[in-house]
């Protein structure tokens, strides 16, 4: 696909209306009052903080990290980032000091963005690590980042940038302990918007126009790749939460077409009353992504609302992969139903392979390690060259580390993922980072944590420690330490101890045995 502009944020400002004052983004102030933003407001806003940015006099290539609260000021400093031609780096708002202190450590920013209420403690990590401006972004408005980028000019020309230049950098849980930085460029974000917005029928003004609700938070690539993009390349308002509320969010479906969620929130609008035939019935397309949806959930939103959920699969190294279709005529020889318990087909422009142990194809239905390329897949892991070419196979295949199956008719169905990875909520939590946080602990010898199925969040952690000779270890101690140390969806639910972890005959903890045993513990029964 040729690359139609010189920066992301350009091709996504093509897309604006004509009239720039019409709304862009329907939000409300901490205190429910209605706030809404046009598009003039978007490139007027964006244009002055990405002359802040400018100001600085900021090296190329330089990283403006942020961690702040969901608002549309966040969605501004984003565009602005962008405009401005340097990087995005992301952070979850639930990380803690030490996971903070690594992130800063390892993509050295020239600028981090910070909430109000922790200035103190983030500017003396980024102070320490030799970054020369911190500033912070409240979700009122407030903040030292939007009072200088208020005497700042609102006509900004966008730098010019390539495809293969960065655009964002993702940090993605690693399987052997500390995070990864996942580079995507202006090419890997703006081809992957560009096939979403025809694969899943993004309506123009002209059709009637598409309104997406966005209540995913802008962290995460779901919320602002898949999300935000879709909006913005299709010139499409947004009915902006910056929380997800299930009973709010049902309310506000009567003015919208388009949701995006992962499958806990679907799970939570089920639990509501008001989710009915008649609440859904201006809505166009309901799409779940970033953790498996589980059939009985697909079946009892069919059921309860009549629509029929899109579910895709994507990771941060690669946005979208899969998509089930969005027209079921339309594609794929008539054959293109929406189907439970799979993820579609490779999206246009994607290729996926299913391999053996040895890198050789497998045939359909044979399960096996899913490999993919394309223009939306990652240039590679920040500052780790070796880990970068270890995940990737002769001929630019990347290893997703997913298990799974593609049959006859080219539906892709994940049946399982590598190295343990638990999926909470939608988040990512790698068993390896948690379990060397507990076995720092005193009193401990080892330790292993695995998932188990929760109702609402799909899975959760559970560790099972083991105590050195003599020590004596409190569970809920151990919960309370690690909720002190890292964001709180990595945090296990319950803690066992144990006199010793199951093993094969290889000395190979067997994490299998592990989740049988604690498999029913948050089932309802």
């Amino acid at each position: 696909m040729q690359f139609p502009s010189q920066n992301l944020y350009s091709a996504l400002r093509a897309a604006f209306p004509e009239d720039l004052d019409q709304t862009a983004v329907f939000a409300t102030t901490p205190d429910g009052a209605p706030l809404n933003y046009s598009w003039r407001d978007l490139e007027r806003a964006s244009a002055c903080i990405a002359n802040l940015l400018e100001s600085l006099g900021l090296p190329e290539g330089s990283r403006i990290a942020v961690q702040v609260e969901k608002s549309v000021e966040a969605l501004l400093l984003y565009l602005a980032t962008l405009r401005a031609g340097f990087i995005f780096l992301p952070l979850n708002t639930a990380y803690q000091q030490a996971e903070i202190e690594y992130f800063i450590g390892d993509a050295e920013p020239a600028v981090v963005v910070c909430t109000p209420g922790n200035f103190g403690w983030v500017s003396k990590i980024a102070f320490k690590a030799g970054t020369r401006h911190v500033f912070t972004l409240g979700q009122d408005r407030d903040g030292s980042l939007l009072e200088r980028a208020a005497h700042c000019s609102d006509v900004h020309t966008p730098a010019r940038r390539a495809r293969d230049d960065l655009a964002c950098i993702l940090y993605t849980s690693g399987t052997t302990g500390r995070s990864k930085g996942a580079m995507l460029t202006h090419g890997n974000l703006l081809s992957n918007a560009l096939v979403l917005r025809d694969y899943w029928g993004w309506r123009t003004p002209e059709q009637g126009g598409d309104v997406l609700i966005h209540a995913l938070p802008i962290y995460h690539a779901h919320g602002l790749f898949v999300g935000v993009h879709g909006a913005l390349i299709n010139g499409s308002p947004m009915i902006w939460f910056n929380k997800f509320d299930a009973k709010a969010t049902i309310a506000a479906m009567a003015r919208a077409t388009v949701f995006m969620g992962v499958p806990t929130l679907y799970v939570r609008m089920l639990a509501e009353s008001s989710l009915t035939r008649e609440a859904a019935a201006h809505m166009r397309l309901f799409i779940s992504g970033s953790a498996p949806l589980l059939v009985d959930t697909f079946a009892a939103w069919q059921k309860r609302t009549g629509h029929t959920i899109l579910e895709r699969y994507g990771m941060s190294e690669t946005v979208m992969l899969c998509s089930n279709p969005y027209a079921p005529d339309a594609r794929h020889g008539g054959q293109g139903e929406r189907r439970g318990g799979t993820v579609g087909f490779p999206l246009p422009g994607v290729e996926l392979r299913v391999v053996n142990d040895a890198g050789a194809a497998l045939g359909a239905g044979e399960i096996g390690a899913i490999q993919v390329r394309g223009p939306n897949v990652f240039k590679g892991y920040w500052h780790m060259p070796e880990k970068t070419a270890q995940e990737f196979a002769e001929g630019g295949w990347f290893k997703t580390g997913d298990v799974g199956q593609q049959d006859a008719r080219g539906y892709v169905t994940i049946v399982g993922r590598g190295k343990d990875l638990i999926i909470s909520g939608g988040f990512n939590v790698y068993p390896a980072e948690v379990e060397s946080w507990i076995n720092e602990m005193p009193g401990v010898a080892e330790s292993a944590v695995v998932g188990v199925p929760h109702a609402d969040f799909g899975e959760v952690g559970v560790a099972v420690v083991v105590p050195r000779a003599g020590a004596k270890l409190d569970p809920e101690a151990v919960i309370a330490r690690l909720r002190d140390t890292l964001a709180h969806f990595k945090v296990p639910r319950r803690c066992f101890i144990a006199s010793e972890l199951p093993r094969n005959s290889m000395g190979k903890v067997q994490k299998n045995l592990l989740r049988e045993q604690y498999r029913g513990l948050f089932l309802k029964v």
